[in-house]
């Protein structure tokens, strides 16, 4: 499902805590080092990330101090072209669209004022809730957000309108510059805008996003998912709360101490507009879960969650809200933690209505130690691929004559003992389009498909015996979202990963990541 709520001009806020810390330095004991399309310090790199459309952020800003002039960024140009298609304004509206700098809205203009917090900002006409809510979860990871936003930013010292911002974009970090000349509407932002009027840190991060998505109306519907992706570049597990695992939040829990990021979606109206009104709640929204705690009440456990809506306001009135007697059931100290008496946006719910009035849940983390818990190190291989139609998109199905040209991937599953049926290997199949404009990216049909191979097989590619002898173990899902993860259970041995289109000569780019618990690679 994709988020929007374009029809609400509503609160949006940003959970910091504490000021921006200095370093890119990955704390939690759920983190490991992993492998990527790039080494240490190379190109790409969060030490040295690629720079978008070839912009290098040290070098313009100091040429634009030395002829003492101000930023105008023509590859993002301050005109109706960077605005985009916005469904919800009228040509005279857009007509009336100023670019203004931020000292221009506020002669006190701040980046950051006092240490960041989620009650800096608020969302404009923009529908872009799942970025809002995406970020609400990012801010949980200080160092990860001291990397997609570069401290040391000012607009009182070496000033020049120049800003930048950093995300992982396709196996790469790239740094992002852009001006800090902002669209508004009778000196208001048109998009996000600061609530104190003075910080405007998120709203030129909301404008460098919208540069790699084409424009802001480009950021118009999506999933948390693929900010979560565009953030850190981490693995992110997907869970169907109808179908949810009976441990689900004991995985929550765990993904808190590990600090992974988690988003929630709300059914769309067919489920009911009139229960979601009943109780509060947004229908068709996206969700930051910002938290998860295990109370004592009047001497049962309860397992609660909490959420976070990123308007700022409109929270769920049900079982253990603000108002709810049930928190006169629980100690003194758990109800002093949790409790806030404010419409901020922020609210408690037991996970059983969690799982009934909520319909996915997304977990990004840099590794899947939080699925099962475990103490094992994950590490990840990563490859770049392609399928060409006509040369190496064969389609899926394995008995045709054409599926052995797809791209191959050897596997060796090290280990002497049975793995007796144990997630140990998790893949994701990763589409990469070459489309400027975000909204106009064609996702087509993907899978993978597992085969073992047999002890008689040559070295490198396999031709179609091995798909005509063997039929495959394993098939995957096939969807047309921009990225499949699945994990499985692989005995020790040697297999063979086929990614694929679901339909032969089909052309485009993909990443496949293979995290393993035991040091494999993918060849």
């Amino acid at each position: 499902m994709n988020y929007s709520n374009k029809y609400f001009s509503q609160v949006a806020q940003i959970f910091i805590q504490t000021p921006l810390p200095l370093l890119f330095n990955m704390t939690s004991s759920c983190v490991k080092m992993v492998h990527t399309l790039y080494e240490e310090g190379g190109e790409g790199s969060p030490s040295n990330p690629v720079k978008f459309k070839g912009q290098d952020y040290t070098q313009l800003k100091k040429s634009l101090l030395s002829k003492g002039k101000k930023f105008e960024d023509e590859t993002f140009p301050a005109n109706l072209d960077s605005l985009g298609k916005l469904e919800d304004f009228t040509s005279d509206q857009l007509s009336e669209v100023e670019w203004l700098r931020p000292h221009e809205l506020n002669p006190d203009a701040s980046f950051v004022m006092d240490g960041a917090s989620r009650f800096d900002f608020k969302q404009g006409d923009v529908g872009n809730c799942w970025f809002l809510s995406s970020i609400g979860a990012l801010t949980f990871r200080k160092p990860l957000l001291a990397q997609v936003v570069p401290p040391n930013q000012s607009f009182k010292d070496n000033y020049a309108g120049i800003f930048h911002f950093r995300f992982w974009r396709f196996g790469k970090w790239v740094d992002v510059v852009i001006d800090d000349l902002l669209p508004t509407r009778n000196k208001v932002p048109v998009s996000v805008s600061s609530r104190s009027e003075k910080e405007f840190w998120a709203p030129l991060l909301e404008k460098a996003y919208a540069k790699i998505c084409g424009s802001y109306g480009d950021m118009i519907a999506g999933n948390p998912p693929e900010a979560f992706k565009d953030f850190s570049g981490g693995v992110h597990m997907h869970y169907k709360l109808s179908k949810s695992p009976p441990d689900l939040w004991d995985i929550m829990n765990r993904a808190t101490q590990c600090n992974t990021m988690m988003g929630c979606g709300s059914f769309s109206e067919e489920k009911g507009r009139e229960i979601f009104d009943k109780f509060g709640l947004v229908d068709g929204h996206a969700f930051a879960v910002t938290g998860v705690k295990r109370v004592d009440s009047d001497g049962n456990s309860v397992n609660l969650v909490r959420i976070w809506n990123p308007w700022g306001e409109k929270e769920w009135n049900g079982d253990w809200s603000d108002k709810s007697k049930l928190w006169d059931t629980v100690s003194d100290e758990d109800r002093e933690q949790c409790l806030r008496m404010r419409n901020d946006g922020e609210f408690w719910m037991n996970m059983r209505d969690f799982c009934v009035y909520f319909e996915e849940l997304d977990i990004c983390c840099d590794s899947p130690n939080f699925v099962n818990g475990d103490d094992s190190q994950w590490h990840c291989s990563l490859k770049e691929g392609r399928w060409e139609a006509g040369q190496s998109a064969g389609g899926c199905d394995a008995e045709t004559e054409e599926f052995w040209t797809n791209p191959q991937y050897r596997l060796k599953v090290k280990g002497e003992e049975e793995n007796n049926g144990n997630k140990n290997i998790l893949l994701s199949l990763l589409q990469k389009p070459h489309e400027e404009h975000r909204s106009k990216a064609e996702y087509h049909f993907i899978g993978f498909s597992i085969f073992e191979v047999p002890p008689e097989a040559p070295k490198g590619r396999l031709t179609s015996w091995l798909f005509q002898d063997y039929g495959p173990l394993k098939v995957s899902e096939f969807t047309d979202s921009r990225e499949l993860i699945e994990l499985h259970g692989l005995e020790p041995g040697e297999y063979l990963i086929v990614p694929c289109t679901y339909d032969p000569n089909k052309t485009a780019s993909f990443i496949i990541t293979m995290y393993s618990k035991v040091g494999d690679e993918l060849e």
